[in-house]
């Protein structure tokens, strides 16, 4: 068969798309809309390559961002190509990066049974960390002091880095000094994060030549997806891997990079053509999800951004209806207005999974699950507590980790008394510190207790524990027992169940808990087959994420963020909250790049609707205690009219669109200012706070999170006084004086 030939099975694609998968050739940045048949594109583009005979299966590697997407890849992948489609390198960057270090990572002093630590296990040890230190959990939280970690980490820059940039700030310092030990801890463990799978991976092909060239040979064709949302160390990674024979496709949206706080960086995407010398464009726009009107109005709300490669989705599908902008007393009324459009939708013809509920923060989750549950609406949080979050199933998968791997202290200390073996929090201390000292694992030192007098009088009872685990292992090793029965021999030797019934509430739900981890072990092993061991298991679950959970066949309304719902999407979409302060953040109000970010998570949640959406915003909202008059989000003002249709109570002048479009930049219209300020300011003044501070009408304030402002009413309530005040760029609020944070101006 000629290539024009094979050419002609290609035929059903539009243009744009049989381009992306002709060019086979050199560096491709394919920049792909939402809704324009991406996934189609790549699963061609591989088939095709595949019957021209360019490579082999196994010389193609495809990275996604979620196991979910690198399954139905890998799925469509093998419709596609029967022969040989199983052979190709389809999965995320963490998956593909442990792979690589599960067979070299002996050269760093790793061995192939490596634990991963989610990011609970990384909060244990660091808090353990902080202690040893002296430091202040209150100055330094972990999740701080672990967040720092990772934009380290994210750079490439070492413990011995940091600290010599640290230099005389002591909480830098106290951070490099974490670090350190953290690192150190963490190789003792025989353990990685996160970040250090990509980081000790790229460290493995800088450090080890042949190793690269290893992988260099046998990627001869490397595809990336959601390429916007890459990081510095991912960019590291890929460009070493296509430096033999640059042929890397990159497919991604810029429109679309709503992940800055995980470390992406835009810029891979803006600049890769001067990354990569004589690379090729190719923009698919025509969008095959949404009806016109959705487009239209995700295309000018984009459009505002200006730092963009640019282009326009357009589509063939109806114009639909208009957008609904509707306007709710505050976020019960909200929830109620969801609820019954759900509950009419579905007396209409629906089902109850046509529905996504989006919102910005988790916190807006509260009103809209109560007013599903009273109205008996099946529903799901996505984001909400995982299964592998549970108690019970950390505490078995924490076996299971010690199982494989002995040396991980974290997994260790969390079952060495547990259930109860009279093993006290003292001596696992003891025998940590011990352990810290000789740079040892806790479990080799245990293993040995009665050589340390510190743990004379535990001994008996950690060897007991020790010889418990031994013969686990040995179990385990020996290839007797397959992954379900080693798990069922870990449940009858410790008599979980029993713990459960005695000590925890609701023990039944519990035990039903760990009955379907035991499912979910024999699926495993249905799935996999030969390759079903104990460390692909837990490498498995360890790199899962709640999305990859998702089952869109069950009959159930989603309720999820706004960065959740990415590479989703549904038939109806409500998305909640369309104020701002609240979407944009509060936090992004001040700064271009970050409402640049926010442009585009709104974006985002419009073109997950395919046929009806619905934009919900309140004249009040209580939200973290507190009950605030925001304005109507900037976004919303940036849709043409004709492309809305308002219902609900409109927001009084007071509180309109407090923005309107000038000669394309956004500023504040006439209605932002409240009709009462303009009024006379009233002759009671309050009496003054706690704080010795009197506020009256007109005075201009300061407040440490909502910034200048100025006070537009003032009403006395009890010892206190309640202030309506208008502030700059947070809208307004109501605030108690005694509880000000904030300086008379």
């Amino acid at each position: 068969m000629t290539q024009t030939d094979i050419q002609q099975q290609y035929s059903h694609m539009n243009p744009m798309q049989r381009q992306a998968v002709f060019a086979t050739e050199g560096p491709l940045l394919i920049l792909a809309g939402a809704g324009s048949g991406k996934t189609t594109v790549l699963v061609n583009r591989i088939a095709y390559i595949l019957q021209c005979g360019l490579c082999r299966p196994w010389n193609i590697l495809a990275i996604t961002f979620t196991n979910k997407a690198a399954g139905e890849l890998k799925e469509r992948i093998c419709t596609a190509v029967p022969e040989g489609g199983a052979d190709i390198w389809a999965a995320t960057f963490h998956s593909t990066c442990a792979r690589i270090l599960r067979r070299y990572g002996d050269r760093l002093g790793f061995s192939s049974h490596f634990t991963v630590y989610a990011t609970d296990d990384q909060k244990r040890l660091v808090k353990d960390i902080t202690k040893q230190l002296n430091l202040d959990e209150k100055l330094l939280p972990a999740k701080t002091i672990l967040a720092e970690i990772s934009k380290a980490k994210d750079k490439m820059i070492t413990p011995a880095e940091l600290l010599k940039d640290a230099e005389h700030d002591y909480r830098k310092l106290s951070v490099a000094k974490v670090y350190e030990v953290y690192q150190a801890r963490l190789k003792t463990a025989d353990a990685m994060d996160f970040d250090d799978l990509l980081c000790k991976t790229v460290e493995l092909f800088e450090q080890f030549p042949d190793i690269l060239g290893f992988y260099q040979n046998q990627f001869k064709y490397i595809m990336v997806d959601e390429y916007q949302d890459t990081n510095r160390v991912q960019y590291r990674f890929v460009s070493l891997l296509a430096q033999k024979y640059g042929n890397i496709c990159v497919v991604g949206d810029d429109d679309q990079s709503i992940y800055k706080f995980r470390g992406a960086t835009i810029e891979n995407i803006l600049s890769f053509e001067n990354t990569f010398k004589g690379a090729k464009i190719i923009r698919l726009e025509q969008n095959y999800r949404s009806t016109k009107n959705i487009l239209n109005a995700a295309n000018a709300v984009i459009a505002n951004n200006l730092t963009r490669k640019g282009k326009t989705l357009w589509t063939e599908n109806e114009e639909g209806e208009k957008i609904e902008l509707h306007t709710c007393e505050d976020e019960r009324d909200e929830a109620r207005f969801i609820a019954k459009t759900i509950m009419d939708g579905v007396s209409d013809g629906r089902k109850y999974s046509d529905f996504a509920v989006l919102y910005r923060t988790n916190a807006q989750s509260n009103a809209v699950e109560q007013a599903l549950s009273r109205s008996g609406i099946p529903h799901r949080i996505i984001g909400g507590h995982r299964f592998y979050d549970r108690e019970e199933i950390r505490d078995m998968v924490a076996y299971l980790q010690v199982i494989n791997n002995p040396h991980d202290d974290v997994r260790l200390s969390r079952i060495i008394n547990v259930p109860k073996r009279g093993i006290g929090a003292r001596t696992v201390q003891l025998a940590a510190d011990i352990a810290a000292g000789l740079g040892e694992s806790i479990y080799t030192v245990i293993k040995e207790a009665d050589s340390y007098p510190q743990l004379s009088r535990a001994a008996a009872k950690l060897k007991a524990f020790v010889g418990l685990l031994d013969g686990l292992i040995e179990a385990e090793e020996s290839g007797d027992y397959s992954l379900a029965e080693l798990y069922n021999l870990i449940l009858e030797h410790t008599d979980y169940e029993s713990y459960l019934r005695g000590e925890k509430e609701n023990p039944d739900v519990r035990i039903e808990n760990i009955e379907e981890l035991s499912s979910n072990i024999i699926k495993f092993e249905e799935d996999y087959e030969d390759e079903a061991d104990l460390s692909a298991f837990l490498e498995e679950i360890s790199l899962m994420t709640d999305i990859d959970n998702y089952d869109a066949e069950a009959d159930s309304c989603v309720m999820m963020t706004l960065h959740s719902a990415k590479g989703l999407e549904f038939p109806v979409v409500f998305i909640a909250g369309m104020e701002d302060g609240l979407f944009p953040s509060i936090a992004s109000i001040s700064s271009p790049d970050e409402i640049d970010e926010e442009r585009r998570l709104a974006y985002v949640g419009i073109t997950r609707s395919k046929q009806r959406l619905y934009l919900l915003k309140t004249r009040s909202r209580m939200l973290f205690g507190s009950t605030t008059y925001n304005r109507e989000s900037r976004f919303v003002s940036e849709i043409p009219d004709a492309l809305l249709n308002r219902t609900g109570e409109e927001r009084k002048s007071a509180f309109s669109s407090g923005y309107s479009a000038v000669g394309g930049k956004i500023s504040p219209s006439a209605s932002a200012v409240p009709a009462y300020a303009a009024k006379k300011p009233y002759a009671y003044k309050p009496p003054a706070a706690k704080s010795g501070v009197s506020y009256s009408v007109g005075d201009t304030v300061l407040h440490k999170v909502f910034g200048k402002g100025m006070v537009m009413s003032a009403e006395r309530m009890g010892n206190d006084t309640l202030l309506e005040i208008a502030f700059d760029k947070a809208g307004t609020k109501k605030l108690m004086a005694n509880f000000c944070k904030m300086e008379k101006l």
